[in-house]
Order: structure tokens, then C-alpha cells, then sequence
């Protein structure tokens, strides 16, 4: 019985979400902004992965705001994968958005409502303020409980100093809770906000590090603070410009940014902001940061998005575009008209191309490498040969997806390493693009409408597929 619940504890602390790209962790690149060949996750594509690093440094020295880049390659060549660098690269300071090109027709407001939203999401702004803070080493903290339940709320005293001086401080019965929150005893350097009454725990005095002989990995020291007990502090909060037009708008207020049902935003709220912001710029209280939003399948966007994406970049509180399609010269949505990428040549005169190349045998053998790592699959040297073999012939992708589908048959038979014999069953349970267009082509009369739906255009996209 013992047994049995070890293995459930086990298997609970295990359960995680892997993503596509959950192995991304930058985009891999030195000092000098040169692509390292494995690093971060990312493998191979080192043109591209270098050009987006310069973009990169634009984005963070504040010079490229209203720029676009257009992220042009075949299907799984790691444009999404260097999209997903660039934010991970960025941190958390810089505000990201992301969207698919096929979002804005399912939303339940307008087309160019949703982009505007996704846009204000990308663009941050950092609010500075002066506060008043009381910052010191706690000596004493004394709570007095009433003797009888029912009587009068607890009080107490709190006692902080710093080097050069030290004070008592009464407490009344919302400090009192806020202190034993934070878990606050003698020895603890804190800061409480006069306005709102927060107090954060700074960490622990080193003047009594000697106090205790046994401390978490947590546990950080710092030095009493000096001066004054009571000073003005700046504080910097960051906040997007959407957030702000929900926090304004008077449908839901702050509440619709849990919701997420913000609904549209109206123009005399966002005009409002923008000028409020603009005064805020002037007065040195705020700054504009510009962030990255980033549309994928940007060919499913119709003329009307386009217009719109046009407008909004010249915008001088615009962020940084990134695109990304797997398009060639096809119909832009909505008219008759072919162009490249399945973009007006208009928005296109204004995009940085970075194409993404084909990755070589080599590199898919080191993506599959990185991504039996993440998946926690063990797979012998002969299985990933052959997995890097299916992925030249077939995709990248399609050889990612079998790495699992083989852990489970390497488990049915009860083995502990996934073997050749494990690839090659799930390569025959499971076809790719290109059998499957074989077995669709020959056994085309038995499904339904299929010859009279084939024109002579289909017909050549299958014929391309198989050869």
C-alpha cells in the first residue's frame, strides 16, 4: 500500500505542460550578436536568428517603434520558434502580444476593434511615482490580545530602527494582520507604503545572522538601513496601454481585465488617455515603452486589416510589428489581387524580410535531440537516426510528433528505451502529408465528391505533394 502511494505522489509532481515551443528559452546569440549553433533551444537558422537580434537591440534602445518585420519561410522552418526567442529575450519589462492572423474573425466585436486592442497591448507604459516609505530593522514587534473574546480589536507596538536612530510605532488591527501575513519578526528588514499600508519583507538583517542556526535556501540578507527611518522613495509601475482603456472604460472597469470580456473600446476613451499619457511624458512622470506584437498566418488577414495595419503604424505610439507566413505569391483575402506573401505591395514596401531557410539533416538530428529532453523520452542512438531519417523525408514536425506516440509504444512492451522497433510501428500507425495524398489519390472513387471537386489546380498541388 506504501508502494502505491509513493508512485501516486510521483506521478502528481510530474504532471506539466509541454508546448510546441516550451524548449525556446532566447534566441541563442553572443555579445557580439552572432548566432551560436545550439544555444537556448534554438538550432540552426543562423542568418535569420541574427537579423532578429538586431531588431532585438533596436526594440530595447527605444529606435525601431512603428518598424515591421515580415518572418517569410516554408512551414516549420522555426519562424514561430525565433518570434518566441525575441520575447523570451525581451523580458518581462517589454510588453509582448501575440496573435494568429485567424483570431480577429472569431472575436465578437469588429476586425480592426480586435487589432487596435492587440495593438495597445504591445505599447507599455512606465509610471513613475513618489512615495513616502518607512524602511527599517524590526527590533520588537508586541501584540496585545484582548483578554476577553467579544472585547475591543488587538493593538500592539511595532519597533524599527536603522543606524541612526530608532522609533516606536502603534499598530492597529489591519498592521497587525498585514505583519503576521508576511510572516514579520524581530530581525526582518522591511518597508511599509504610508499610502496603502503594504509592507514588503526585505529580507533579514545581517546583524543577526547569527541569531539562528538553521535558514531556507530563501533566506537573503541585507545590511540595517541608514538615515532616516521615514523617506521618499521612486516607484515605477508598468502597465499597457489596454489596460488602461479596460481600467477607463466604463462597461465592467478593472474587473473586464479578468473577465477578458472587455467588449469595444470606445475612440473618446482612447483619445482621453492619450492625451493623458502625453502629459504625463511632458512632465517626466511617464515613458512610452514599446513592445513587439506579433501576428502569425498574417495572409489570412483581409484588404480591411491591411488598410488598418497601414494607419496604425504611423501612429507615433505604434510598436513594433512582427509577421510571420508561410505563403508564396497568393490572393490577398478579400480581393482578386495576388501578391507576395499575401500582402498588398503597400505594407510589404514597409516590412523588414527576414526568411527563414530549410533546416539541414545535422540540425533536425540536434531539434529532435532537444525535444527528447523536454518530452523526458529516452531514445536509443539507432531510434533517432531513424527519426532524423523521417524527418528529411517527410517534416521536422512530423518527426517531433512521433517522439511521444513511440514512448508509449516503447511502455506497451514494456520497454525502458525507445528502440527503432517503437519509431517504426507509430511511422506505420500514423501517415504523414505524403501517404496520405498517395492513399487519397489512389483510392480516390471511394470518397465522396472527391474526382468532380479536383480541378486541374488541386489536382497539381497533390501531384507536388507525393513527388
Amino acid at each position: 500500500m506504501a508502494e502505491l502511494k509513493l508512485s501516486e505522489t510521483r506521478d502528481l509532481t510530474r504532471i506539466e505542460r509541454i508546448g510546441a515551443h516550451s524548449h525556446i528559452r532566447g534566441l541563442g546569440l553572443d555579445a557580439g550578436l552572432e548566432a551560436r549553433e545550439v544555444s537556448e533551444g534554438m538550432v540552426g537558422q543562423t542568418k535569420a536568428r541574427k537579423a532578429a537580434g538586431v531588431i532585438l537591440q533596436m526594440i530595447k534602445e527605444g529606435k525601431i517603434a512603428g518598424r515591421s518585420v515580415l518572418l517569410a519561410g516554408q512551414p516549420g522552418t522555426g519562424k514561430t520558434a525565433i518570434a518566441m526567442g525575441m520575447a523570451k529575450s525581451l523580458g518581462l519589462e517589454t510588453p509582448f502580444a501575440m496573435i494568429a492572423g485567424s483570431e480577429l474573425f472569431s472575436l465578437e466585436m469588429s476586425k480592426t476593434e480586435a487589432l487596435m486592442q492587440a495593438f495597445r497591448k504591445a505599447i507599455g507604459v512606465r509610471i513613475k511615482e513618489e512615495t513616502e516609505i518607512i524602511e527599517g530593522e524590526v527590533v520588537e514587534v508586541q501584540i496585545d490580545r484582548p483578554a476577553v473574546s467579544g472585547a475591543a480589536s488587538k493593538t500592539g507596538k511595532l519597533t524599527l530602527k536603522t543606524t541612526e536612530m530608532e522609533t516606536v510605532y502603534d499598530l492597529g488591527a489591519k498592521m497587525i494582520e498585514a505583519l503576521g501575513k508576511e510572516k514579520v519578526q524581530s530581525g526582518d528588514v522591511i518597508a511599509i507604503d504610508k499610502a496603502s499600508g503594504k509592507i514588503t519583507k526585505l529580507g533579514r538583517s545581517f546583524s543577526r545572522s547569527r541569531d539562528y542556526d538553521a535558514m531556507g535556501p530563501q533566506t537573503k540578507f541585507v545590511q540595517c538601513p541608514d538615515g532616516e527611518l521615514q523617506k521618499r522613495k521612486e516607484v515605477v509601475h508598468c502597465v499597457t496601454l489596454h489596460e488602461i482603456d479596460v481600467i477607463n472604460s466604463r462597461t465592467q472597469g478593472f474587473l473586464a481585465l479578468f473577465t477578458g470580456d472587455t467588449g469595444e473600446i470606445r475612440a473618446e476613451v482612447r483619445e482621453q488617455i492619450d492625451t493623458k499619457v502625453a502629459e504625463w511624458r511632458e512632465e517626466g512622470k511617464a515613458e512610452i515603452v514599446p513592445g513587439v506584437l506579433f501576428i502569425d498566418e498574417v495572409h489570412m488577414l483581409d484588404i480591411e486589416c491591411f488598410s488598418f495595419l497601414n494607419r496604425a503604424l504611423e501612429n507615433e505610439m505604434a510598436p513594433i510589428l512582427v509577421v510571420a507566413t508561410n505563403r508564396g505569391i497568393t490572393n490577398i483575402r478579400g480581393t482578386s489581387d495576388r501578391s507576395p506573401h499575401g500582402i498588398p505591395i503597400d505594407l510589404l514596401d514597409r516590412l523588414l524580410i527576414i526568411t527563414t531557410q530549410p533546416y539541414k539533416e545535422d540540425e533536425i538530428k540536434r531539434i529532435l535531440d532537444i525535444r527528447c529532453q523536454e518530452e523526458d523520452v529516452e531514445v536509443s542512438d539507432d531510434a533517432k537516426l531513424l527519426l532524423t531519417r523521417i524527418g528529411v523525408e517527410t517534416s521536422l514536425r512530423y518527426a517531433i510528433h512521433l517522439i511521444t506516440a513511440a514512448a508509449l509504444a516503447c511502455q506497451k512492451r514494456k520497454g525502458k528505451i525507445v528502440e527503432t522497433v517503437d519509431v517504426s510501428k507509430v511511422y506505420h500507425l500514423f501517415l504523414d502529408v505524403r501517404r496520405s495524398t498517395q492513399f487519397l489519390m489512389s483510392h480516390q472513387k471511394l470518397y465522396v465528391h472527391s474526382q468532380e471537386s479536383m480541378g486541374d489546380n488541386d489536382q497539381g498541388n497533390a501531384d507536388a505533394m507525393v513527388s
